[in-house]
Formats: structure tokens, sequence, C-alpha cells
């Protein structure tokens, strides 16, 4: 079972080449098998890219300035998968297709998409007929093509149905498989682990954190504010999920936790989840 870290995690400790190179070194230490890259991080992104995920807690940082070739070779890092958009995919897909050959992946993720209503039944089935044509267009040249959910995707479209089951049941199993983030589920109220088991086989990647407070002693209320935590030390069934990963087949678990680091520090936060994961895979 391959063990990686999201790149997402990466951008504050990878301002230039040396810090880049001391990172990759720590993960590799702890015992990751590699890195799931983000196309937008490995290019110089547009400003409103910036603006988005720095909002978000995640800054991209300057990894667009970076040789991630010559870094991942040096570290002896490999590449689970490389993240792009749908977009890109229609527009340049034999470019996309050969950088992901480049990094000697054969995953490309789509992230979900921005500026799009997972309420419009609609809009969702055309979303579903797009990834089939994109995820057939890749299969022929030995790529397939997974997608990531967030929470989104569990807005009901009509009583009774939700985007995520339209994209599940109306997608190709030949042509699109699935990356699951079982936090982001978690965060938007469903059973993570009944999801995993519709998906099946087709699940091929599973994106973990955990999700709790860092809350100790007396509140100030009786709500605590939840976010990602390091892998063991939040609230989640994790080890129920770990089993239903491993009866779905997954080929790879990635880890990405978000800004809410121990002592705000990736690398320590991923250093910590890494003993978790060693024990389990």
């Amino acid at each position: 079972m391959k063990k990686a870290v999201q790149q997402i995690m990466l951008g504050t400790v990878t301002s230039n080449e040396s810090q880049a190179r001391e990172t990759l070194k720590r993960i590799k230490a702890a015992g990751y098998d590699g890195l799931e890259l983000n196309r937008f991080m490995i290019h110089p992104s547009s400003l409103m890219v910036r603006l988005m995920t720095r909002a978000a807690g995640m800054p991209t940082g300057n990894g667009g300035k970076l040789n991630w070739h010559n870094l991942l070779e040096e570290s002896n890092l490999s590449v689970i998968s490389l993240h792009t958009d749908l977009g890109s995919l229609e527009r340049e897909a034999d470019a996309v297709v050969e950088e992901a050959k480049s990094f000697e992946t054969d995953k490309l993720v789509i992230t979900g998409m921005y500026r799009f209503d997972y309420s419009d039944e609609s809009s969702v089935r055309q979303l579903a007929d797009r990834l089939n044509k994109a995820g057939e267009q890749l299969k022929a040249q030995g790529i397939g093509l997974l997608y990531h959910n967030h929470n989104v995707e569990l807005l009901p479209v009509r009583t009774g149905l939700r985007a995520y089951e339209i994209l599940l049941g109306e997608t190709d199993p030949a042509a699109v498989a699935f990356e699951f983030d079982s936090y982001w589920f978690t965060d938007g109220g469903a059973d993570a682990g009944q999801w995993m088991k519709k998906l099946g086989s087709r699940m091929k990647l599973w994106h973990v954190t955990d999700r709790g407070s860092r809350q100790h002693g007396p509140a100030m209320t009786p709500i605590l504010k939840s976010d990602s935590m390091e892998l063991g030390t939040g609230n989640m069934d994790l080890d129920c999920l770990r089993e239903i990963a491993l009866e779905n087949g997954i080929e790879a678990v990635v880890l990405e936790s978000h800004k809410n680091w121990i002592d705000k520090d990736p690398l320590k936060s991923l250093e910590l989840s890494a003993q978790w994961l060693h024990k389990r895979f």
C-alpha cells in the first residue's frame, strides 16, 4: 500500500529549491512513498488561484517556479497522481497527459468544479457526461481519470437524490474512478463509510485526515470548533474506514490535512500522521 502526501500541505515549506529539497527529505524519512501533485502548484498560478488557496489557509507558495522532476528524483519519491481540472483536460488533454506521463503516474484527478451548481440536477448530469468523455479519451492513452469529492457533492438535487449519487450512477466505471475524501463527507454530515461501500472497487485512492478539536480544559461554550487533525488524534472512526478502503482494493492512501497543523507546522503534522499510517498499512 503506497502512502503519499498531498502537495497542498507543502505551500509554506517549498518556497525555494533548498527548502523544498529539505521538505521532501523529511517526507521520505517519515516513511511516505510519494506525493500527489497539483498542476496549479507545479506551474506559476494565477492571482485568483493564489488568493483562493490563501483564503482557505493553504497558500500555494512558490512551487510553480521549482523543478519538481529533479526534486522528486533526488528525494526518491514517486508521484501517486496528478490533480488537474476538467476544463484543462477538455482544452489541452494531450499536454496534461504528457505531463502526467513525465511524472510516471497513470492517474489524473479532477478536484471538483468551481462556480458550479451542484444542486442543479441537469448540470450534474451534464458533468457526469463530460467526465465520461474525458475518461474515455484518457483511457485510450493509458491514463485513468478519478473524481475527487469535497462536501458540495452532498447537496440534494431533488428529494432523495444527491449530486454525488448522480456522479456515481451515471459515470462509466470503465472510464471514471474515484478518489474518496472521507474528511469532507464527514464534515458534510454524511456517513463516509457507507459512501465508501457504495464506491466499492471504483475507489482507487483514499484521501484521509482526521477531524476534531484541539480544545483542552474549560470551554467558553458547549460548541467546539472542528477542523482537520493529525491521524488518530481526532474523533473520526478511521480504523473502520481503513477496513472498508482495503476491502475496496485502494491503490494508495493520501494524507491531506488542512491549515490546523500541530504547532502550525505541516511537516510536524505529516510526521505525526505517519505514525498512524505505518501501524495500519
